[in-house]
């Protein structure tokens, strides 16, 4: 570890790897749960919570050795995470900065909370969700989820 206490946060650099930065605070094993990363994992993890933040105050942070994220989970985890930034690390430096975006549209990922919907019927259909500023809109039932969306994603 580099610093003193004094200094701040202590977390050891990574030499390979993901860095996910400004993560809403609280969110941090979400984003774990959303990779796939329950209970034991080869992974060497560093996870850092409610750490303190000039821009949003309080965050948390996931480092991931040897682990570059698919688009696929850059996009789950801006579900999330709006405000989220992904450094790729490659010999312990900065090789990339990618900012997530949220898409227009989510499909397969979120599952609808309406036990009546058809994406919940053993129908072969993916759910889709449309992005709206206010939540996410089921596209079959019109059921919008507005909090607590790492609950509902698959």
């Amino acid at each position: 570890m580099k610093g003193k206490p004094e200094d701040g946060l202590l977390i050891s650099p990574i030499r390979n790897g993901t860095v996910i930065d400004h993560i809403d605070a609280g969110e941090g094993l979400s984003v774990l749960r959303i990779l796939g990363i329950i209970g034991r994992t080869t992974e060497a993890l560093s996870v850092a919570t409610n750490v303190e933040s000039g821009q949003m105050g309080r965050k948390d942070i996931v480092k991931i050795e040897n682990r570059e994220l698919l688009k696929e989970e850059v996009d789950r985890i801006s579900l999330i995470a709006p405000k989220a930034s992904i450094n790729i690390i490659r010999n312990f430096h900065v090789e990339r900065k990618i900012g997530v975006e949220i898409p227009s549209e989510v499909i397969g990922v979120i599952r609808c909370p309406n036990p009546g919907c058809i994406s919940n019927a053993n129908e072969p259909i993916d759910s889709s969700f449309a992005c709206q500023p206010r939540g996410y809109r089921c596209r079959y039932c019109e059921t919008l989820i507005t909090r607590d969306i790492a609950s509902y994603i698959i």
